[in-house]
């Protein structure tokens, strides 16, 4: 069965598993357990124009399905990324996406441009859950017009395909994915983190050092699923879909809500060579449940409209 995915811009996956953003670095740390030429693309670690230290520790905790990272987007900043990974990337056979981060709607337009002119880079994915310093610390990914301007910018950086990634720390996320869509994103991917906390009941104080971190893993499977359903039905882009996937099964239940690709993340801590899994049996799984091509899976859980509906929210 061919699993190639056609994405905007002439963006061709070979198949529509992606290693997600934050859980692969920039590649070279699981090459030794991964064929990463398998794999129909990277999201690398988070990009910004000057190195982030990140968030004090404990920045990991495990909760029941899930895990809380509190990371703080700690990387070594444009430079280093330059000079040390890009070349590692620029060997791989797949679609490599940068992953950018910023403080500013300055920072963000000026890694979009740097990497523009970097042949390993094929795609942005624009992470938008970062405080917004000049405006108090709102995070650009809770307020559309924020996100517009955002992507404004780094589309007139740069013409290769942009993505957006979307919040689920909202009450209507796919708010900002039509804001991003009109200012110019080519896809949007969802979800990011869900915020959470945990307690360590032997210091008695928050378990993470940054206090509260992003959830991840098979808890928020069924939040991601509701927000991939409702943003692929309000935009006219592709959906790349991520949130607790581990299995093939849990691929198509993407594809079927309407995304055309996904992201893995939290199970490769497990599992490192679980998406090379995936990618072999997703073909069978696809037969087993009725299908005869990738696509035609794609969006086939979305229901009608209803002729008085006027969104899926409450």
């Amino acid at each position: 069965m061919d699993l190639t995915v056609h994405l905007p811009r002439n963006l061709i996956l070979k198949n529509p598993i992606i290693a997600a953003s934050g859980t692969f670095g920039f590649g070279p740390e699981y090459a030794r357990f991964v064929d990463i030429d398998r794999l129909g693309g990277v999201s690398v670690k988070g990009i910004s124009p000057e190195p982030w230290r990140g968030n004090p520790p404990p920045r990991v905790w495990e909760t029941p399905s899930g895990l809380l990272n509190s990371i703080g987007l700690q990387n070594p900043g444009l430079s280093a990324f330059l000079a040390e990974d890009a070349p590692f990337l620029r060997t791989l056979d797949t679609v490599v996406i940068a992953n950018i981060i910023g403080h500013t709607v300055e920072e963000y337009a000026a890694v979009a441009q740097a990497l523009d002119r970097e042949p390993a880079i094929d795609a942005f994915e624009v992470n938008i859950s970062c405080p917004n310093i000049k405006a108090g610390g709102i995070t650009f990914g809770h307020d559309p017009d924020a996100a517009y301007q955002v992507m404004r910018r780094v589309r007139q950086a740069t013409d290769k395909p942009v993505m957006v990634k979307v919040s689920p720390n909202m009450a209507e996320p796919w708010t900002v994915a039509e804001a991003v869509v009109e200012a110019g994103a080519d896809m949007i991917s969802a979800i990011n983190t869900v915020i959470g906390m945990a307690i360590d009941l032997k210091r008695r104080q928050p378990a993470l050092g940054g206090v509260t971190g992003g959830l991840s893993g098979p808890a928020i499977k069924p939040i991601a699923l509701r927000i991939v359903y409702e943003i692929a039905r309000r935009v006219r882009v592709p959906v790349i879909g991520m949130g607790g996937i581990q299995s093939p099964e849990d691929v198509l239940e993407f594809l079927l809500a309407g995304a055309e690709a996904v992201m893995v993340g939290t199970i490769t801590f497990q599992w490192p060579d679980r998406m090379e899994g995936i990618i072999e049996a997703l073909p069978n799984v696809l037969a087993r449940y009725g299908f005869q091509s990738l696509k035609e899976a794609v969006g086939a859980a979305q229901r009608p409209a209803l002729a008085d509906e006027e969104g899926l929210a409450p």
